[in-house]
Formats: C-alpha cells, sequence, structure tokens
C-alpha cells in the first residue's frame, strides 16, 4: 500500500516561523522541480520514521499538497550536528516520463563466502557505498545487488562487471569512466593466524618437549 506523505503549504519565513513550527512538531521543507519551489511543512516524526528506511532516500515518493497528490524524490535532509534532529528537507517534483539523476545504494553479497576472504583471509574493502544514475522515475531501483562471490586477494569488482536494472543508465559508464566498487586486500602478517589444525599441533608438540628444554 502506498504511503503518502502530507505536507502543508508555509507562508511564514524565518527563525521565528521555523521556531513555532518545531513547537508544532513539524520541520520546514522545499518542494522544487514543478513550477515555482514551494515552501512547506511536514510532520517531524513522520519524516524521521521515514528517513530510517533506505528506500526513502533513493526511491519516488507520494506527497500530497493543496489535495493533490505529487510524485517526488528526496534531495536533501539536513539534520542537526549534535542533536540529531531533523532540521530541513528538500523534494524534487518529478513527472512520470521524464528521466531524473539519482544515487542508488549498493548491496554487496557473499563477500565472506569470497575465495580473498574465506580461503585465503584477505579483508573485503567497499570502496562505494552508492552509484549515481539516471531514468525514469518508476525504474529507479531501492538498491543495486553487487556479487562478490569470485573476488579473490588483488582483485577488484567495477561498475562495468555489474548488470545494469532495466531502465537505467550508470552515470559513470555514460562518461567513459569505470570506478572500482570493491576489492579484497592482503591481511598484515601480524594478523594473520595460523590454522586451528597448526596451532594445536605447535601446542602439543611444546607440551611434550622435556621441562630441561624449556629452559
Amino acid at each position: 500500500m502506498e504511503t503518502v506523505l502530507q505536507a502543508q503549504p508555509r507562508d511564514e519565513l524565518g527563525r521565528g516561523a521555523v521556531r513555532k513550527l518545531r513547537r508544532q512538531g513539524r520541520i520546514p521543507g522545499v518542494i522544487y522541480g514543478d513550477g515555482p519551489a514551494r515552501a512547506v511543512s511536514f510532520n517531524a516524526r513522520e519524516i524521521a520514521v521515514r528517513l530510517q528506511e533506505e528506500a526513502f532516500h533513493s526511491t519516488v515518493v507520494a506527497l500530497r499538497l493543496d489535495g493533490k497528490k505529487m510524485s517526488a524524490l528526496l534531495r536533501e535532509a539536513q539534520s542537526h550536528p549534535v542533536r540529531r534532529e531533523i532540521l530541513h528537507v528538500d523534494f524534487q517534483a518529478v513527472r512520470a516520463d521524464r528521466e531524473i539523476a539519482a544515487r542508488a545504494p549498493l548491496h554487496f553479497i557473499n563477500q565472506e563466502s569470497c575465495p580473498g576472504v574465506k580461503l585465503r583471509h584477505g579483508i573485503f574493502t567497499a570502496i562505494e557505498n552508492e552509484v549515481d544514475i539516471h531514468g525514469l522515475p518508476r525504474n529507479l531501483p531501492e538498491f543495486i545487488e553487487v556479487n562478490a562471490a569470485e573476488l579473490d586477494i588483488g582483485k577488484t569488482i567495477h561498475l562495468s562487471e555489474i548488470p545494469v536494472p532495466k531502465g537505467i543508465r550508470f552515470d559513470a559508464l555514460t562518461r567513459g569512466e569505470d570506478p572500482a566498487l570493491a576489492r579484497v586486500v592482503e591481511r598484515p602478517a601480524e594478523e594473520v593466524e595460523a590454522p586451528p589444525a597448526e596451532a594445536e599441533a605447535a601446542a602439543e608438540a611444546s607440551a611434550e618437549e622435556p621441562a630441561a628444554d624449556k629452559k
């Protein structure tokens, strides 16, 4: 079931008006992209809950303003650096027939079972956590999956190696770039532990040594 965020017009501007809004449990925001920008406000608790949803940051959401429903994409959510409360949100109104730019989060899978980590005890490192994309609003993915199953030590996954979601373009590839997304690097020697079997054998050999030899 589609969740619709209710936006209310905001006519009063300035710090005093913002403080008044916050006392009412609301936060200021702006909707732009379809005609003149509109100053609005949202229920602060509702926005805080929705911001914890990954899809809320990367896919189109439904807003209702002045009795009309529109599609929009969250562009920015400003928060207080200490209190972490949400201070302001920006939404861009979008049209179903026009491509838009967005950022899609990357979900890495099988990184713990890939040869470089499981067999060679390397360290998996994500280089990028999201990627710039273009596409129609209905095609924007909640996330893009990156399979690291074949990754070995010294090997890197590049953007060109992952499947492109239907109806989506990767901006970097369009520009002729192919950024690295993740790699497995060798674990520092001091962090490498002896395999359990070897460690056990060494302990048994030490225990069997004559007391005189251990002095």
